[in-house]
């Protein structure tokens, strides 16, 4: 696994990435980004979804003069949705170095066009057809153009842009860096790359196929204002014997940890900013059982090799397949069973279908738990106690006190005292997690370029009941129940 700082990433560039919740970077980043800092022309084949977008996009960022108020780098793409999300990407990651991005796509006011390209942004992200719309206006400047980027080349092609990308490409200066990213590689793609690229580089990379075999995978569709209180509820009812839980950044590690540990989880905690003394430390009280969840991220848990690991909980989706793959195989060892769980937004709902293509797996939709299950769930854990210590006999020395307390209680009562008393309340307290930006992909496409496509964005259909509302009257996480509950279905339910 490479990390953003191990491709030297500048300061400016990290902090922004720190900040979306990056660190480690995926196959087509690791091995994009030092070609392109070098100033080689690169063809990328990878599949959405990939991280291609923080391939070109900081490359790019690296290089560009902020003091220079002309458009340096130009990204073409197949459909306005996939221009708009690259735009707001690159926008993001060069936020902290002053570099600013604009999208210029069919189907929005011309004349508003125009007036931004006035205000002189460094990266212009576009769909094929406005874009020669501005250069026959010339209402674009190219000539001070240092990189182009042909981002989902083979979709331009199946959408007749194959013309228009040759025409775009002419018309900027000679010397310049092209970078070409495709799925796939069709012959007209290649006559492109042989034709208007200096020698380009091929990088290469195809997601790993799903390896693991005993891995039962499940997704919950959640906000993320509930994902908290849905992982302490999946964690009350399911009791995992040793869990690990996956974050995308060092700071959500700190304060998921701390909100497990206040509410009576025994947790600890691991990522970068830690010594080596002290993840040792923690990953020896993991391995000897001393505490039941470790929370980490991608990079903290690189080579993580521990037996006996029953869940693998993805707390937030990670950026690229592969990094599932590698998440999830923490657990299923051994020939033994293991489950991991992702928790999705609803905005990463296509990012997660991405990854199931990719990894050729399939997820089983989970309807999140509610507080009135978690708390039968956690009763079920101490009645299969009790249940174990009857199994096992030796009981002979408590009779007389038991036989006292059946001659004055009935004996529903004295049990659900002794529940009562056996079963550990969790402590309900209010938890805040910082929020991180939600992954999501192109889903749908269009001819943006011309004026078509229409907004892939919307908010996904979930296929099971969802109980959000105020927190301790039955709904999910914080929630407010809803809704005919049969007693005691605290057992997994999957969405219809």
């Amino acid at each position: 696994m490479t990390t953003f700082k191990d491709l030297n990433v500048s300061a400016p560039v990290m902090k922004a990435l720190d900040k979306m919740g990056f660190e480690e970077a995926t196959p087509i980043q690791a091995e994009t980004i030092p070609l392109a800092n070098e100033g080689k022309d690169v063809i990328g084949q990878a599949q959405t979804g990939t991280g291609k977008t923080a391939a070109f996009g900081i490359p790019m960022i690296e290089q560009f003069d902020t003091k220079v108020k002309a458009v340096q780098g130009l990204v073409v793409a197949p459909t306005r949705e996939l221009a708009v999300q690259v735009a707001a990407e690159i926008d993001r990651l060069g936020k902290f170095k002053g570099v600013r991005t604009l999208a210029v796509y069919g189907g929005q006011p011309m004349d508003r066009q125009i007036r931004a390209l006035k205000d002189r942004p460094q990266i212009v992200v576009a769909t094929p057809g406005r874009l020669l719309d501005h250069i026959r206006r010339r209402t674009i400047r190219l000539d001070e153009i240092k990189v182009a980027v042909l981002d989902e080349a083979d979709e331009m092609l199946n959408m007749g842009f194959v013309d228009d990308i040759k025409e775009i490409l002419r018309q900027i200066p000679e010397q310049r860096q092209t970078l070409l990213f495709s799925a796939t590689m069709p012959k007209e793609i290649r006559v492109i790359a042989n034709t208007l690229m200096k020698t380009p580089v091929e990088v290469k990379v195809k997601a790993k196929e799903m390896t693991v075999e005993n891995i039962d995978q499940f997704f919950l569709e959640v906000p993320e204002r509930f994902k908290f209180d849905t992982l302490t509820n999946h964690l009350d009812i399911y009791s995992p014997a040793l869990a690990i839980v996956f974050t995308r950044t060092k700071k959500r590690v700190d304060e998921i940890t701390d909100g497990l540990q206040v509410r009576g989880f025994r947790a600890e905690g691991i990522h970068g900013d830690l010594t080596q003394g002290k993840r040792m430390s923690v990953l020896n009280k993991f391995k000897n059982g001393s505490i039941e969840y470790l929370v980490a991220t991608d990079v903290a848990a690189r080579g993580l090799d521990i037996t006996g690991v029953t869940h693998v909980y993805n707390f937030d989706i990670p950026q690229d397949p592969e990094s599932y793959v590698h998440r999830i195989g923490r657990t299923g060892r051994a020939g033994r069973k293991g489950e991991a769980v992702s928790f999705v937004t609803p905005r990463e709902m296509p990012h997660l279908r991405i990854i199931e293509k990719v990894t050729n797996s399939k997820m089983e939709r989970m309807v999140p738990p509610t507080n009135q299950e978690a708390a039968r769930g956690k009763q079920q854990a101490t009645a299969d106690s009790i249940t174990k210590t009857i199994e096992k006999g030796e009981l002979q020395e408590y009779n007389q006190t038991a036989t006292e307390l059946m001659e004055e209680y009935d004996s529903i009562s004295v049990v659900s005292a002794a529940l009562k008393l056996l079963t550990k309340e969790r402590k309900d307290v209010p938890v805040r997690i910082s929020s991180v930006q939600p992954i999501s992909v192109k889903s749908g496409g269009g001819r943006g370029g011309r004026g078509g496509g229409r907004d892939s964005n919307r908010r996904p259909q979930s296929g099971g009941k969802r109980f959000y509302g105020k927190r301790g009257s039955g709904g999910q996480g914080g929630s407010g129940g809803g809704g005919n509950r049969r007693k005691g279905n605290y057992q997994k339910r999957r969405g219809r």
